[in-house]
């Protein structure tokens, strides 16, 4: 599965809304409201999500994920000097476990060794995604901090593993 990656724009705010409430499907699931309230927090959450991502990090960057040009998720990513920082990867549920979330951060693990730099990400700690995170070569660093815990893509162990026998 080929994808590409195309910056968002505001016409895209449904795309995000869509993908926003996907991740959190499961979640509203359990709390009985109606499909009308579930419909007016998802909508508030993803709101406060755009303002907090653009405010605290304003040269972040937020590409749709296509595929055969159907949107597929999204990548949310703040460049910094030291490393490349994931504020946000979702995919659409039918885009899910195919190998996609992995190409993606590949693709990132991939541009962060070439640049010198590493790859960052906060994991709500009951994320099944940790495990993939974990297989490419993400690791803990510190004290979960509330309900994410901070993990880290360091280049220097893409670094030495190129150079093994």
């Amino acid at each position: 599965m080929q994808h590409t990656l195309r910056l968002a724009s505001a016409d895209d705010d449904g795309w995000q809304c869509a993908i926003y409430a996907s991740t959190r499907a499961d979640e509203l699931a359990l709390t009985g409201w109606s499909a009308a309230q579930c419909e007016s927090f998802v909508r508030q959450q993803h709101q406060a999500q755009q303002q907090h991502y653009r405010r605290h990090f304003p040269a972040s960057c937020c590409q749709l994920i296509l595929v055969d040009g159907a949107v597929a998720g999204r990548l949310w990513v703040d460049r910094r000097d030291d490393r490349l920082h994931v504020l946000d990867i979702a995919l659409l549920p039918a885009f899910r476990n195919l190998g996609l979330g992995t190409r993606c951060l590949q693709a990132l693990a991939d541009e962060a060794a070439t640049t010198g730099r590493d790859v960052s990400i906060q994991v709500e700690i009951h994320n099944p995604a940790r495990r993939l995170y974990e297989r490419l070569g993400f690791i803990a660093e510190g004290e979960p901090q509330g309900l994410h815990q901070p993990m880290r893509w360091h280049r220097a162990a893409r670094v030495a593993e190129e150079c093994l026998p």
